[in-house]
């Protein structure tokens, strides 16, 4: 039997309200001795009057509810208390509960796991689960809840169901060459094989913007110093985050801030400012957050690459510019003619602005969301690859089914469609045989 387990649910700190959860084969008693009464009706808040067993202290007052497994959250019996979220009542409750014989408190995740033990959520609703809690923005929440209603688990299930099939036919046709089965059943298999191979290589070719959208898109502001690097990320961020000098190379570490544009989650990093390695003027540290700066330029998804537009740019500089650039010049306010007359490269969005006025700030943050948008488009609603591991599991599936069609015996065809099978398996942490024995025994109804 396992221990029962008891935490808060709810987020830490002072709070209105707690949640605290119990689950386990004493969550009943927990239950009955800390109210007092008889089990309140299953799935029905009630009002109840909370009181140390040992000592008959009011703990506090508030609602109580009783899930009976297997209908619960973890599949066990589970007791929820919603009580006042000050530190003194969450901090009697956690000890109560404590000294309660068999319970003891949860590891992070012990209520998922027992509800994956269970089987009431596989790997990828319990990722979902995991994703929808630390979602920032919009367009990750409705990517976790996606997850977490099983859209990506039924679209694998659907691969495993057509590829089980296929398998099944192979094997009858192998163990049971004397049984009436249908005409060119292992041609019949390889021809839907090409078909589902090419969904997984569609799945896998998107995968990596289910990856970003749970990461977040990565947006390097780069360019020489005092161009308004620093200025630019408190501009767009709303508020101080890196300290604005006119000394040049103030800013000697990448700075972070995470932004939303347009429901989409964004990592907005300031670098150093870049100058010519031989620079006379540069020191050992600073040397070291221009070689950061290149290399988080080199690896962001998008580079912010920002001029003084009263100054002529360094070629050096440039040199970083690539398709995913947008170049803004800075500083329109110093400027003489108006509208301005800046330099324009024909490979590069250009936007003139100012960090200083607010000049082009809007219109930034447009071309930006645009930009995001447009990244994450072609992947439509389609459920995601939203991790790394599930990529490689698709990708070693892709891989089996691609021996498989050029397999010159059956058997050998049938051990890949396996491979394939419990490789796709690995996303939902669901590998059972059985599911196989199924298909053939009432499809081709063998030893009649």
């Amino acid at each position: 039997m396992s221990d029962t387990i008891f935490a808060p649910s709810s987020g830490a700190g002072r709070a209105g309200v707690t949640v605290m959860r119990i689950s386990g084969p004493h969550a009943a008693l927990a239950l009955e001795r800390l109210t007092g009464r008889p089990l309140p009706e299953p799935r029905r808040a009630t009002l109840a009057a909370l009181y140390d067993p040992e000592s008959g202290e009011l703990l506090d007052r508030g609602l109580v509810l009783w899930f009976p497994g297997p209908a619960s959250f973890t599949g066990e019996d589970l007791a929820e208390f919603q009580v006042h979220g000050s530190r003194a009542v969450v901090d009697a409750m956690l000890q109560t509960l404590a000294r309660l014989p068999g319970c003891a408190p949860a590891e992070p995740g012990a209520f998922t796991r027992r509800a994956f033990d269970a089987g009431k959520l596989d790997l990828t609703e319990v990722e979902g689960l995991a994703d929808l809690i630390a979602a920032e923005t919009a367009v990750q929440r409705r990517q976790a809840l996606r997850q977490l209603d099983g859209g990506l688990s039924e679209r694998i299930a659907d691969w495993q169901a057509r590829l089980a099939r296929h398998l099944a036919y192979l094997e009858a046709a192998i163990d049971f060459p004397d049984e009436e089965l249908p005409s060119n059943v292992e041609l019949e298999a390889l021809s839907n094989i090409f078909g589902l191979r090419a969904e997984m290589a569609q799945h896998i070719a998107v995968a990596p913007l289910g990856e970003r959208l749970r990461e977040g898109l990565e947006i390097a502001i780069v360019g020489p110093p005092n161009a308004g690097k620093s200025s630019l990320l408190n501009a767009l961020a709303q508020r101080d985050v890196a300290i604005v000098a006119e000394t040049a190379g103030t800013t000697r570490d990448v700075i972070e801030v995470r932004l939303d544009l347009g429901g989409y989650p964004v990592t907005l990093a300031d670098t150093a400012g870049l100058r010519a390695a031989g620079d006379a003027a540069l020191d050992p540290v600073e040397m070291e957050g221009i070689r950061r700066s290149r290399a988080r330029a080199e690896a962001a998804d998008l580079k912010l690459m920002i001029f003084d537009a009263t100054d002529v740019p360094d070629p050096a500089v440039l040199t970083l510019a690539d398709a995913d650039t947008l170049l803004c010049w800075n500083k329109i306010d110093l400027l003489q003619d108006l509208p301005p007359t800046l330099p324009r490269l024909p490979t590069l969005a250009t936007l003139a602005l100012s960090t200083k006025s607010g000049a082009g700030l809007s219109e930034l943050v447009s071309r930006l969301t645009e930009t995001v948008e447009a990244r994450f488009a072609v992947a439509g609603a389609a459920p995601l690859l939203t991790r790394a591991r599930h990529r490689r599991a698709v990708e070693d599936a892709v891989l089996a089914l691609d021996r498989a069609a050029e397999a010159e015996l059956p058997e050998l065809t049938a051990e890949d469609l396996r491979l394939a099978l419990r490789a796709l398996g690995r996303v939902a942490g669901q590998v059972d045989v059985e599911d196989l024995l199924d298909v053939i025994f009432r499809e081709f109804c063998i030893g009649k």
